[in-house]
């Protein structure tokens, strides 16, 4: 297809729409008949100075994201695509990206280097640019390079660095990207244009530097750049000297000793008197060295032997240092700050450290902290008065009970009358810090609490009445009820200390959910979220008459919501939160005292669920499943009777590819009514079979969606039991091949490993169902894939990495196979010589349920050996 691809580009971004929607349907088209063309096209577009930038600045666009793309499965699809394109045709798209490098106009070479980077991440693990680094090194050299091009190849450079893995380039490449960028930051040589970009790109660059950071005299010089530059005249400079910092602290931790003197003065300087922007990084700089301590004291908790050479205890060292320099960031809120809590200032960086300050050092941090505390909280500034409050709430966590317990139990009557205070700042703080208390020295069932029977009214009062105040301190006090009535779950008592504030409770929560003075829906989402944890939390069966009443209130505004005048999006929220209400309540009143409610109203919450159903909201329809899930379980096989209406949202969800979350609930949806009916789920098995099988061969739908289908599997087959035969010869390959997609995956890769951990999981837990549910009709059926699960699950065994959710689930179905196949399991059992290692480790693990569950597959396997 020839075509004038500038033209189109800029119809593209015509105001008018027919004329738009024609040139996007030939751009497309374009795409479609000649990707290679169409690629070959954008790039020669964005590397023509003569082209009008409108129409670069689309191509460059167009070409990013004909590379790259945030679902996996269309990045795969992208990235096989660009390894089809001929290999002269790809070699003219990167010399024409390589040449907009050199480019007068910023945005013509700073998409480049994008674009550069995500055909880097294709090629470099693939050995298909060898000479990228080495063409963009050239670039730095050149006598006669213009500072544009040396600017435009340190941000390529940056960019190259984070999108691939420095395993994927030799230590030469790695050691000479590190020489040019730190080369670039020299302030003696460079504008300041290539020192940032070049401090940027060591940012993105210091996750190569693992080698070079080992080397003393190569670590010291890299250090004695960054610190230099962390002094530049230049604001923005110097706050990517400070993020370096920052990523230096996380990665190379170990090594910091010989500098911390230097990074402390620094790092103070910028905090005391340097732009907010740069003083913010230098407390991030000291929160992930707090970071780094505490991962370090928690991987030695518990042992005896705890000391760690690799523990330096820089914040115990800079301790009567650093925590008067925090506590002074406190003093600098804003008068007008957002009380937001995405809202991020230095005050809050300031008191985000010291809270892991607190975290690292324990009880040390105490005696630092309170004289300020003392001497602020009852001054006549707000300023003071919230500082204080906020210091008080940030070290709560790290100190031992022991340590705290005087201290809050002397200052809880103080903070109940700062809910009176004047300002609002301090009020908001304040409902925080009540909130910290509740969760942190609030467990009755430890033994320790700083409520009792005797204060727990005046307690509830103040925040009852806090709850009519401003929607931001309304919506902390939600925190802080919450926590309230979470401590006393685990009480043990027969009867909660709760209990008789309880409809006081609800009616407060619902009043503020029902407020109009707020103009988001952040109070009224805290208010739901409360009043779901305070029924969960509550004492059943005493409590049962209250929850009725509740449930007749949250049915009925449920019912109303359909009429209100509001927008759908809101109105959507709202019902989503009810539903969600709604799942809390069904679950609590599932028990055999109290489960006549729930199947008394079953009829009445499941019209007001098909009602919403009918109407189209991704959110809605998500707490709505989860919420029939709830009813399916508690009214057991009387669900059957709404499966004729219910049948078509059932399958409407399971086709619901674009919103996959919804997608995967009503896969869990399925397993729940499948336990709720057994067999009475068979007329519609055919169906959710068919449908589930689809969503396994989708290349479109999100794979998180994948291992609940196979879980489900276990579910239907556990229900049906012998019809599930039907469906053997669909299901079992499909097992088969997740189990070869697992032993592929990259080990290396987190997010790819805890996928997998759920895969492998789901895989045991469908063959389990599907053992158990053949197992007294047609066992033989699953002789022939005894050997493959076998050797899956010593597969599993062999990895040392594997969850322990994984090893609970592959011991289970070890044991499954064993009772289920009985003397055919012998001829495969008596040669697994693994079988006998994997029981073992489970036999010797911590965990008693674990314990328990090898107990029983070594007796299965004793049974069958010794027939």
């Amino acid at each position: 297809m020839s075509m004038d691809i500038t033209s189109y580009l800029l119809a593209a971004q015509s105001p008018d729409t027919k004329t738009r929607t024609e040139a996007e349907a030939s751009l497309r088209q374009f795409q479609e008949q000649n990707p290679s063309g169409f690629l070959h096209a954008l790039s020669a577009e964005l590397s023509n100075d003569g082209k009008p930038m409108e129409s670069r600045r689309l191509a460059g666009i167009v070409l990013k994201n004909s590379l790259d793309a945030k679902d996996a499965s269309r990045k795969d699809h992208l990235v096989q695509q660009w390894v089809a394109i001929d290999a002269s045709v790809k070699v003219q798209i990167k010399e024409s990206l390589l040449r907009t490098l050199m480019s007068v106009t910023q945005e013509a070479w700073h998409t480049s280097s994008q674009v550069i980077a995500k055909i880097a991440s294709i090629e470099i693990p693939r050995k298909e640019w060898p000479d990228l680094i080495g063409s963009l090194l050239n670039n730095m050299t050149q006598p006669d390079a213009p500072a544009s091009l040396k600017q435009a190849t340190l941000e390529t450079l940056g960019y190259v660095c984070e999108e691939t893995s420095h395993e994927q380039l030799e230590q030469s490449e790695v050691n000479a990207i590190l020489t040019a960028v730190v080369q670039g930051m020299n302030f003696a040589q460079h504008s300041a244009e290539i020192r940032l970009a070049a401090t940027k790109a060591l940012y993105n660059a210091l996750a190569f530097a693992e080698t070079n950071f080992k080397n003393e005299m190569e670590r010291s010089y890299i250090m004695k750049v960054v610190c230099e530059t962390a002094t530049s005249q230049e604001v923005e400079i110097r706050q990517a000297a400070y993020e370096c910092l920052v990523a230096i602290a996380s990665m190379y931790y170990i090594v910091l000793e010989p500098y911390m003197q230097t990074l402390f003065e620094l790092t103070s300087k910028a905090v005391k008197g340097d732009e907010e922007i740069v003083a913010l990084q230098a407390i991030e700089f000291w929160s992930s060295i707090c970071d780094e301590e505490i991962d370090i004291q928690e991987s030695y908790e518990g042992q005896s032997d705890q000391s760690d050479p690799s523990h330096s205890r820089f914040i115990e060292k800079a301790l009567q240092f650093l925590v008067p320099m925090l506590l002074e960031t406190l003093l600098k809120q804003e008068e007008d700050q957002d009380q937001d809590d995405s809202t991020w200032n230095l005050s809050m960086a300031g008191g985000t450290c010291l809270g892991l300050v607190a975290r690292t050092v324990g009880d040390a941090v105490v005696p630092l902290v309170m004289p300020f505390v003392e001497s602020n909280i009852s001054s006549p500034e707000w300023r003071a008065r919230e500082a204080a409050t906020y210091a008080f709430g940030s070290i709560l966590e790290g100190p031992s009970i022991e340590k705290l317990s005087p201290l809050v139990h002397a200052g809880l009557e103080f903070l109940l009358k700062a809910m009176n205070d004047q300002n609002d700042h301090v009020k908001d703080t304040t409902a925080w810090t009540l909130s910290r208390i509740f969760e942190l020295l609030h467990c009755p069932a430890s033994g320790f609490s700083v409520i009792n029977a005797a204060n727990l009214q005046p307690i509830l009062g103040v925040l009852l009445e806090g709850i009519k105040d401003t929607p931001h301190v309304a919506e902390k006090i939600c925190g802080a009820i919450y926590y309230l009535a979470q401590g006393f779950e685990e009480d043990g008592a027969s009867s909660s200390t709760l209990t008789p504030y309880l409809p006081q409770i609800i009616a407060s929560l619902i009043a503020a959910a029902d407020r109009t003075d707020s103009n988001d829906s952040k109070l009224r989402s805290a208010a739901y979220e409360t009043l779901n944890e305070v029924v969960r939390c509550a004492n059943v069966p005493e409590t049962a008459q209250i929850i009725e009443q509740l449930l007749h209130v949250i049915m009925n505004k449920l019912s109303l919501s359909f009429e209100l005048p509001i927008d759908k999006e809101k109105q959507g929220d709202l019902q989503a939160l009810l539903c969600a209400v709604l799942q809390v309540i069904i679950q609590k009143l599932n028990s055999d005292e109290t489960k006549k409610i729930i199947t008394t109203f079953a009829d009445q919450i499941m019209i007001l669920f098909l009602r919403i159903f009918a109407c189209r909201s991704s959110t809605v329809h998500e707490e709505a499943m989860l919420a029939i899930g709830a009813l399916a379980y508690a009214t057991g096989p009387g669900f059957g009777k709404y499966m004729p209406e219910f049948y078509k949202y059932l399958e409407m969800g399971l086709q619901n590819f674009e919103e996959y979350q919804v997608c995967s609930i009503t896969v869990g949806v399925v397993g729940d009514i499948c336990r709720a009916l057994d067999d009475k789920i068979l007329p519609y098995c055919d169906g959710i079979m068919a449908l589930l099988l689809k969503d396994l061969s989708s290349g479109d739908l999100h794979r998180s969606v994948k291992p609940p289908i196979f879980s489900c599997f276990g579910d239907i087959a556990l229900s049906i039991g012998a019809q599930f035969e039907k469906y053997l010869g669909y299901a079992i390959p499909m097992l088969q091949s997740a189990s070869e997609v697992c032993a592929q995956m990259d080990t290396d890769d987190d997010e790819i490993m805890e996928y997998g951990n759920l895969l492998r999981r789901s895989i045991f837990e469908a063959y389990s169902g599907i053992l158990q549910g053949l197992k007294d009709a047609k066992p033989e059926l699953l002789v022939p894939h005894a050997k493959h699960l076998l050797q899956f699950l010593e597969f599993v065994f062999r990895d040392k990495n594997r969850d322990e959710s994984v090893t609970k689930a592959a011991i289970a179905v070890l044991g499954d196979l064993a009772d289920a196949l009985g003397q055919n399991a012998k001829i495969f059992l008596k040669d697994c010589s693994f079988c006998v290692d994997f029981i073992h480790e489970c036999l010797e693990s911590g965990d008693e349920q674990l314990k328990d569950t090898a107990l029983w597959t070594q007796g299965m396997i004793g049974q069958v050996m010794v027939s």
